[in-house]
């Protein structure tokens, strides 16, 4: 397995998407929480025991645990390699409030994304090589279809963050990502979703969206320019150019739904920590070729 730790989360599935009322758990209940996670993993895959364990007691939207670079679980990777007790055999650790109940930055999750029906705590399996590859084969092979948590974790979960909980299960990273990739495909924006899962799973590679009537996209370099048109240079790229007499004042109402589709897609690509960049097009300009220029 080419990373060195196994990324998953511990899902929340919300009732009535009621937002829970503690952000973090406290040391104590982070502790206990983190323990039984570390139960029921492992009577799933009973090889987990032998493995560290280290999990955030604080939610998240899904989109910031699908961020590049998987900056939730590097967070957890950094904490795992300054905590003590290395070689001194599997660890549970857990990283949520302080004990005067501060959440500190890196758990406190983005107030612009809170109110959705699914909250996840990502959490990190680590250790020796072979074993942890063994590890996270089995559980991208099962989670999905049996990890649903143990009763006695969701309580934990419910009480601990006085949330009303309708599910709570376990997902590895790509899980998540695969589930993430269906929402937005029924929400018209699988397209956009090539762009992020890029930016996640392949940073280093050149994206396009390029669908009219969709905006003009293009990812490189972790970053996405989006090309911004007037309404004359918009109805020239769309609807042919020169545009008719009239005929921009006619398509007003859909340059309109564009900008705000526009707006849209910006919205999802920042929410998964990818930059955007507006790139002014006029009406007689390659739009293409400016997008290019910029990497």
């Amino acid at each position: 397995m080419a990373d060195s730790v196994f990324r998953g989360v511990f899902a929340l599935e919300l009732a009535g998407g009621q937002a829970p009322e503690v952000a973090a758990l406290g040391p104590a209940d982070a502790g206990e929480l983190a323990a039984s996670v570390g139960r029921d993993l492992a009577q799933l895959v009973p090889q987990v025991a032998g493995l560290d364990l280290v999990l955030a007691a604080a939610h998240f939207d899904p989109a910031e645990a699908l961020r590049p670079g998987w900056s939730l679980h590097r967070r957890l990777v950094e904490l795992h390699a300054r905590a003590p007790g290395r070689n001194q055999g599997p660890r549970v650790l857990a990283f949520g409030a302080d004990a005067g109940g501060e959440v500190p930055l890196p758990f406190q999750a983005d107030p612009g994304l809170a109110g959705g029906g699914l909250r996840v705590l990502p959490f990190i399996l680590a250790g020796d090589g072979p074993l942890l590859e063994e590890v996270a084969q089995a559980l991208e092979d099962q989670l999905l279809q049996f990890g649903m948590a143990g009763a006695g974790t969701a309580l934990q979960a419910q009480e601990g963050f006085r949330a009303r909980i309708e599910h709570a299960r376990y997902l590895s990273a790509h899980d998540l990502a695969a589930m993430m990739a269906m929402q937005y495909e029924h929400q018209g924006l699988a397209q956009l979703w090539n762009l992020v899962e890029a930016a996640l799973l392949a940073p280093q590679s050149v994206e396009w969206l390029d669908a009219g009537p969709e905006p003009l996209l293009r990812l490189a370099d972790g970053e996405v320019r989006m090309a911004l048109f007037d309404p004359a240079g918009w109805c020239a790229h769309y609807h042919g150019a020169p545009p008719g007499e009239g005929e921009c004042e006619r398509l007003q109402r859909h340059y309109e739904h564009f900008l705000a589709r526009q707006r849209q897609l910006a919205a999802v690509l920042e929410a998964h920590g990818v930059p955007v960049l507006y790139v002014h097009c006029e009406a007689g300009q390659d739009a293409r070729v400016l997008l290019e220029q910029g990497g």
